[in-house]
């Protein structure tokens, strides 16, 4: 087992971003999962809550506790496995997160994009993010699924952010531009396969909040006027640390519960719980997406 205890908590004079650490963190995973030339990686996939199911779906695979690979985190939160499979799926090798970290379990930015960034080193041309999300557009309904067409990226707005410090421009320049994060011919390609699948799906926008609280009603009706269609405590700092590196990124949402604008019971009020349910009710039919979205993949 890698030694991470020592390592994981002290940031050292770099804050922790050095390439050499994501360097360590790759070469350690390649060895393990006999990634080289000629068996490369091409995709990476990260599972939301409850969506872990995704990384099963892969063949011959190797499975690397988040434990074991030098520098990484541990994923606390309920519905989030927290390993990394390598594997196949649709005849294309992917290394898949069952996990991710959240910045509300206490960890620094660079710490939650941190992965993002030992994918790229793996060889990855691009990253197909989902998420569990409250939906804040009126139509949307438990079970919706959103691709995301922009962001609203509150937390970074205000400061916490991936690329904030010392900038590595051995991933990319020091101000990347956001106007084009998510890949428009990947939003179609998956547009049409769900299509093609049966599934209606809705597009829009994805708010990022810190957390771990869920929104209060009047933070519901700001995040609605400003512009959200889903809002969520993940994603976006993945998706800022993948352009900053050049990757490719396809992010989605599934709706697993209903954000309210209005004073309600306990017992109406949006829970964890019930985003586990729905996203293992619901989980199914993203697979199924995925799924042939790679296959349909050059």
């Amino acid at each position: 087992m890698a030694p991470n205890s020592d390592n994981n908590n002290s940031s050292g004079g770099d804050g922790g971003q050095s390439y050499q650490r994501v360097l360590d963190a790759a070469t350690f995973i390649r060895t393990r999962a006999n990634i080289n030339d000629s068996s490369p990686v091409a995709l990476g996939i990260i599972c939301g809550s409850g969506l872990g199911v995704l990384g099963d779906q892969l063949n011959d695979a190797i499975a690397i506790s988040y434990d074991e690979i030098p520098y990484f985190e541990k994923s606390n939160v309920i519905g989030h496995a927290g390993q990394l499979v390598i594997g196949t799926l649709e005849g294309k090798r992917i290394v898949a997160m069952k996990g991710r970290f959240h910045p509300y379990e206490g960890y620094e930015p660079w710490q939650v994009a941190f992965p993002v960034r030992v994918m790229k080193l793996l060889g990855i041309v691009g990253v197909v993010i989902t998420n569990a999300a409250g939906g804040l557009n009126s139509s949307f309904r438990v079970g919706d699924f959103m691709i995301i067409d922009d962001h609203l990226y509150l937390p970074g707005m205000a400061g916490f952010n991936p690329l904030v410090g010392p900038n590595e421009h051995k991933f990319g320049t020091r101000f990347p531009a956001m106007g084009d994060a998510y890949d428009h011919e990947w939003r179609s390609l998956f547009a049409r396969v769900g299509e093609e699948c049966g599934i209606v799906l809705k597009r829009g926008v994805y708010t990022c909040v810190f957390g771990p609280n869920f929104e209060s009603p009047a933070e519901v009706k700001f995040l609605r006027m400003i512009g959200g269609d889903a809002v969520g405590m993940s994603t976006i700092h993945e998706v800022v640390a993948a352009r900053h590196c050049g990757l490719r990124v396809l992010a989605v949402s599934m709706i697993t519960n209903v954000s309210q604008d209005t004073e309600m019971d306990a017992a109406s009020q949006a829970n964890h719980t019930e985003v586990i349910e729905s996203a293992e009710t619901y989980g199914a039919r993203i697979v199924k997406m995925v799924t042939q979205f790679v296959k349909a993949l050059p």
